[in-house]
């Protein structure tokens, strides 16, 4: 029988390959519903291949279009579109590939319909790990991580008990500025934040790549997936993208996930959990070759944004989810043209200095601290801008 699958965010990068993944198992997998965005020739490609029975865009105009090409598919259209289609009674499998904040409802949806997640959307637990993770164990739903990070972890743990870990290695390429000092960076580009080394990924990732706060947000995700606390939780500059990351034992034995850098990969993984098949061995590592594999510490003052993150980690899930929006609405800007990358930088900061903590964890607080720090982030950069 085959695994019936929803996927957000079918457009980006996660979405594309998934679905590669998908073409490839046609014997195991199917899709049965799909969201992406504003990206109405991508929709159609999609429906052409798999005439799924529910596909949600972001506006109306575009659900009506895709609507009137395909009568026998239902297009749903917006939030509230993308949680109708959590809500889909037959499916096994919920892919959440969508970028932001917008990921987290979602999730939760698919959480209360007792639904498996295999989640790329790491947002969902840096905005609301604590509430997440507590729903998903009341509901007896699993959340397998498709971050090529976690994902490693997720499958170093596999033999491993949680009481024999001493650390977690997450490793990072260093992204498009890691052969820069960090006052060098007073003139850099979208361009060249965008010309990430080793991966190929959505401009927003690459840019949290490049400032770091990728990692950040993957140590937070660490710790609520995994249960593990932060002080247990390390990044580790690696250059290559050869090991994914590492579990070190309390006997100092560390287990490792290796491979190339190819998604599908830990995507295939999440959707095949327990088992593994088969992948297009053209991208394997040649292991006849040389490998050169070189570690080494991540520094907080190069990195301010990755210092952020810990200290935004420490105090709890509200100041996170500041955290998480100041940065959407800061890399949002920059992308723009709008602001520069210290701007970037201070605007992140600026905001998370500025939070207020909360009496009480809820997903309706943390939403509340979510909008407020949009406003004060957008604020930031452009009132002034406007009262000029």
């Amino acid at each position: 029988m085959r695994k019936r699958i929803v996927l957000l965010g079918a457009s980006g990068s996660i979405g594309t390959q998934t679905i590669d993944v998908i073409d490839r198992h046609a014997d195991r997998f199917e899709l049965v519903g799909f969201s992406v965005g504003t990206q109405v020739d991508k929709a159609i490609a999609i429906l052409r291949q798999h005439p799924v029975k529910m596909v949600c865009l972001a506006n109306a105009d575009d659900a009506a279009k895709v609507a009137t090409l395909f009568p026998d598919t239902k297009v749903v259209c917006a939030d509230e579109g993308l949680l109708e289609l959590c809500r889909l009674n037959d499916y096994d499998v919920l892919v959440n590939a969508l970028v932001g904040y917008v990921g987290l409802k979602p999730t939760v949806e698919a959480i209360c319909q007792h639904k498996q997640i295999a989640l790329a959307n790491k947002e969902t637990l840096v905005i609301a790990g604590e509430v997440v993770m507590q729903l998903a164990k009341a509901n007896g739903v699993s959340i397998v991580p498709i971050d090529s990070e976690h994902s490693a972890i997720f499958q170093c743990l596999q033999s491993i008990r949680k009481s024999d870990i001493r650390n977690l290695w997450i490793t990072a390429s260093g992204g498009a500025f890691r052969t820069k000092k960090h006052d060098e960076l007073a003139d850099v580009t979208v361009k060249d934040a965008l010309a990430h080394p080793n991966w190929k990924m959505g401009a927003k990732i690459t840019v949290d790549s490049a400032t770091m706060v990728n990692k950040g947000f993957e140590i937070i995700e660490a710790h609520w997936l995994f249960d593990i606390p932060y002080d247990q939780i390390h990044p580790l500059y690696h250059p290559q993208s050869i090991v994914h990351s590492m579990v070190e034992c309390v006997d100092g034995a560390t287990m490792a996930q290796l491979g190339s850098a190819d998604m599908r990969v830990p995507i295939q993984y999440a959707l095949t959990y327990p088992d593994r098949f088969e992948i297009d061995p053209s991208h394997d590592l040649n292991w006849f070759n040389p490998v050169d594999l070189h570690f080494e510490p991540l520094s907080l003052t190069r990195y301010p944004l990755l210092k952020c993150c810990l200290d935004m980690a420490n105090k709890g899930n509200i100041f996170t989810s500041v955290l998480n929006a100041a940065n959407e609405v800061a890399n949002q800007a920059f992308r723009n043209g709008d602001i520069g990358y210290y701007d970037l930088e201070n605007v992140i900061l600026a905001t998370c200095a500025a939070a207020k903590p909360s009496p009480c964890v809820t997903l309706e607080s943390l939403w509340q601290a979510q909008q407020w720090a949009f406003g004060y982030a957008t604020d930031l950069i452009y009132k002034e801008r406007c009262e000029c």
